[in-house]
C-alpha cells in the first residue's frame, strides 16, 4: 500500500557553453511537434530482460537490506497511508491536472511510452500539473495503476531529452519496486506524519538515507533511457541553479569540475563530517554528487554491458 510523493526527480542539465550550444538541449517548453525519434536513432530501443537489480546502486542495495532486517518496519511502511488518504491523493491529482494520452499532449505521451519500452515495463499514467516549482513525483497506490505527475515549470525549464530523463527517473522507482520505502521516507520528508514513537530516530534517519540512495538508482534509469550522461548532468545542473532565461549559458563540463572540487573540499575528516551534516536531513543527494555519480557510472563496464546486451538483443550495433 503505497502513495509515494517523491521530490524533484532529477536536477537540471546544462549546455556545453553559451557559444557552443548542443542541438540536443534547449530551454523552451516541450514542443507538441517533437517525438522520441527526434532524440536520436543511435539509442538502444529496448533493454531486453532488464530488471531493477541490473542497475540498482550499491547504496540502494545496502540500505534496503538494512531496512528489511528491522522487524515490523516493512509492515509499518505499508500501512502508513490508509485507503482514505490514498483516495484523497488520487482524486486530488485527477481533479487538478491534465492526463496525458495519445490525443492529449501526445509529445509527452510519446516520451513516456518510449522510456517505458527501453526500461521494459508497462507505462504508468502521466499527468501535467500547473505549478511554478520544477518538480515531478510518482504515486503508486495499492490496487491502482501508478502514475507520474510533472509540473509545468519543469517542462518550461528542460529540453525534450531532459524531460524524458525526468520521466525515466520516475519510472525507475516503479521498476525497482521502491514504493513501500518511498512512502515511508517521503512521509518523513514532508513532515506530514512522525513515525515516533513507533520507531527510533535512528530508523527515521535510515529511511532518509535509503531515499537518497534510491535517487542514485533512479538517476541510472534516467541514463539508461537517455543513453547520454550529458543529458542527465545537464538536467541536474538546471534544477540546481538554472532558469529558462540563463539556461543557454550553463556549462556541463564546468559543473562536473565543480563536483570534483566539492569532492576535494570534503576529502578531509572535517570536510567529510560537514558533508554528512549537510546531507543528513535531505531527501535527495546534493546535485553535484548526483552529477558525479552518473558521470562515473556512464563510464562503467556495468552500464556499457547493459547497453551492449540490449543492442545485441535488438540486432543493432552499439
Amino acid at each position: 500500500m503505497t502513495a509515494a510523493l517523491e521530490g524533484a526527480s532529477c536536477k537540471n542539465w546544462a549546455h556545453q557553453s553559451s557559444s557552443k550550444r548542443s542541438s540536443s538541449v534547449s530551454t523552451g517548453a516541450t514542443s507538441a511537434a517533437a517525438s522520441p525519434s527526434s532524440l536520436g536513432s543511435h539509442r538502444v530501443p529496448a533493454l531486453q530482460g532488464l530488471v531493477g537489480d541490473d542497475f540498482r546502486h550499491p547504496l540502494d542495495q545496502q540500505n534496503t537490506a538494512l531496512l528489511r532486517a528491522l522487524p515490523g518496519l516493512e509492515s509499518l511502511a505499508r500501512n502508513l497511508m490508509g485507503p482514505a488518504a490514498e483516495q484523497v491523493l488520487l482524486l486530488e491529482n485527477m481533479g487538478t491536472s491534465v492526463k496525458v494520452g495519445p490525443d492529449q499532449l501526445p509529445s509527452l505521451y510519446g516520451l513516456l511510452t518510449d522510456a517505458a519500452s527501453i526500461l521494459q515495463m508497462e507505462p504508468p499514467d502521466l499527468y501535467v500539473r500547473q505549478d511554478p516549482s520544477p518538480n515531478a513525483y510518482t504515486l503508486a497506490i495499492a490496487g491502482r495503476k501508478p502514475f507520474i505527475v510533472v509540473h509545468t515549470a519543469l517542462l518550461e525549464l528542460l529540453s525534450l531529452a531532459e524531460v524524458q530523463a525526468v520521466i525515466a527517473h520516475e519510472l525507475g522507482h516503479l521498476k525497482c519496486d521502491h514504493g513501500v520505502w518511498l512512502t515511508a521516507a517521503n512521509v518523513l520528508a514532508l513532515g506530514t506524519v512522525s513515525l515516533l514513537p513507533l520507531v527510533s530516530g535512528a530508523v527515521e534517519e535510515g529511511l532518509m538515507r535509503w531515499l537518497r540512495a534510491a535517487e542514485l538508482t533512479c538517476d541510472r534509469a534516467a541514463l539508461l533511457v537517455a543513453q547520454d550522461s550529458r543529458v542527465v548532468v545537464s538536467a541536474l545542473m538546471k534544477l540546481a541553479g538554472g532558469s529558462p532565461a540563463i539556461a543557454h549559458e550553463l556549462n556541463i563540463d564546468a559543473f562536473l569540475r565543480q563536483a570534483r572540487s566539492y569532492d576535494e573540499a570534503t576529502s578531509s575528516p572535517l570536510g567529510w563530517y560537514l558533508r554528512n551534516a549537510q546531507t543528513r536531513a535531505l531527501s535527495h543527494p546534493l546535485p553535484v554528487l548526483r552529477a558525479r555519480e552518473i558521470d562515473r557510472w556512464a563510464q562503467s563496464g556495468q552500464y556499457r554491458g547493459l547497453l551492449a546486451r540490449g543492442s545485441a538483443a535488438a540486432g543493432t550495433v552499439s
